[in-house]
């Protein structure tokens, strides 16, 4: 049985495939935490749920999150917010990897509608089985983010 973790959170654009996901990732054996919206509300808003997620993930070293809205723009810039989170919008298979395999990207941001379900979910199955590649140049990258980040406080 799979044990890590994915923190998920949505907004009303994204709620329909949040749950989706939330299904499909534990019954795959994976233990999901849900940072909301824990229902539909056509006038909530995504930042709380996206930070809630991200924060989640910056506390629990070995998890990833997916984070969800209607073009995931949104949802990526919130969660990107997080002390040392690495929030990427990814809107393909080949996006969802190369965030994992380069950037070692912790949160995946989904356009809910952009996608079809089935699309949405192979792009959500990507990022979540892609290692970081741990590529020297990659790491490289990551380290000169990370030294402006804590630089700028």
């Amino acid at each position: 049985m799979n044990l890590m973790r994915i923190h998920i959170a949505a907004d009303h654009a994204g709620y329909e495939l949040k749950e989706h996901l939330k299904a499909h990732f534990a019954d795959g054996g994976y233990d999901v935490v849900d940072h909301g919206a824990h229902e539909y509300d056509a006038l909530d808003d995504y930042p709380s749920f996206c930070i809630s997620a991200a924060e989640g993930v910056r506390d629990d070293a070995d998890a990833l999150g997916i984070v969800i809205g209607g073009s995931g723009n949104g949802e990526q810039l919130a969660a990107n917010r997080v002390t040392g989170i690495r929030a990427a919008l990814i809107w393909s298979e080949e996006t969802a990897r190369l965030a994992r395999q380069h950037n070692d990207a912790q949160v995946g941001s989904i356009g809910g509608r952009m996608h079809s379900l089935e699309e949405a979910t192979a792009i959500a199955e990507a990022f979540i089985n892609e290692p970081f590649s741990e590529d020297e140049r990659h790491q490289r990258r990551i380290d000169e983010m990370t030294a402006y980040e804590v630089k700028r406080g």
